[in-house]
């Protein structure tokens, strides 16, 4: 089974990887034009994307950018979550983690980046700024399935391939999640692998529930500490995204960089590498200082503090 599904994952992420790339050619390509005859085109789109807008800039918005995108960053990359532990564990000695670390950031980023210039450009074209102002999910269950409507039966192979591509995304991560408390609990109480996935999924799945009945049953509405109003599943992503995770990291960052000593990850990261770590220094500076520096910041702007 093992092997079936490393030789199935070899074939479908490249598969997956030339189908965004293709798409985000095709979105390129496209264009709208409004009731009053201004036409709008995704590569206008493009460069709102690719060029960045200073224009009334200030520290809180900044801030709250960075805040956002360093979310972003510990959401895609699985930082602090347990996730790149759970799985490093399971590595041969002979792994090399230096380029399995840049294998992982160059994929993330690129599509990532490719994800954007599906979305931006395709937004822009068909709804306009107002469109692009739409965010989380809102933007890709509202804004995109209405472009995929007026791209007609194009847009429903276009939009099929997308949302297979995000349906596939979503499983992954729950993959990652999942392992990363099933292991946790194997460790802690014992339990056989079959009994802790199960237990596990049973918990989260009555979450997933609470956190449906959130836009019906459950509705209501809640200030948070960043001025922002949410429901059950918005307070859920404030408390993990701009709370925990931060922390975690913080955490981590001391028990490596002042407890544990770095050079204890540095002897580890070589164990399968040929030489030594030429980043070791910069890895000192970053874990010691620069890490954990950034992210009191960040925790603190998820109290508005530099408002």
């Amino acid at each position: 089974v093992e092997k079936g599904i490393e030789k199935a994952s070899k074939i479908m992420m490249p598969v997956l990887f030339l189908l965004i790339v293709g798409l985000a050619v095709y979105v390129l390509t496209l264009s709208y034009t409004d009731a009053d005859g201004s036409v709008r085109t995704a590569l206008e789109g493009l460069k709102i994307y690719l060029i960045p807008n200073f224009n009334d800039i200030n520290l809180e918005k900044f801030m709250t950018i960075l805040l956002d995108a360093t979310g972003q960053m510990f959401y895609s990359m699985s930082i602090a979550m347990g996730i790149m532990i759970t799985y490093g564990s399971y590595s041969k000695k002979e792994t090399n983690l230096v380029k399995s670390v840049n294998q992982i950031s160059f994929f993330d980023f690129g599509v990532a980046f490719l994800a954007g210039m599906i979305v931006i450009p395709c937004v822009y074209a068909f709804q306009g700024v107002e469109g692009l102002n739409t965010a989380g999910p809102g933007l890709i269950f509202v804004s995109l399935t209405s472009v995929f409507e007026h791209m007609g039966f194009v847009g429903n192979i276009i939009g099929a391939a997308f949302f297979v591509l995000v349906f596939f995304a979503a499983i992954t991560s729950s993959v990652s999640l999942l392992e990363a408390v099933v292991s946790s609990s194997i460790d802690r109480f014992g339990w056989a692998r079959k009994k802790a996935t199960i237990i596990v999924s049973l918990v989260l799945f009555v979450v997933g529930i609470i956190v449906c009945l959130g836009y019906n049953l459950l509705y209501f509405e809640f200030t948070l500490p960043n001025g922002s109003v949410g429901q059950i599943l918005d307070i859920m992503d404030y408390i993990s995204n701009n709370l925990m995770l931060p922390i975690v990291a913080f955490i981590t960052c001391l028990m490596v960089a002042w407890f544990n000593k770095p050079q204890i990850m540095v002897d580890e990261i070589e164990v399968g590498m040929a030489g030594n770590f030429r980043r070791k220094g910069i890895y000192n500076v970053m874990i010691k200082w620069v890490c954990p520096v950034l992210l009191v910041v960040i925790l603190l702007q998820a109290f508005n503090v530099f408002k």
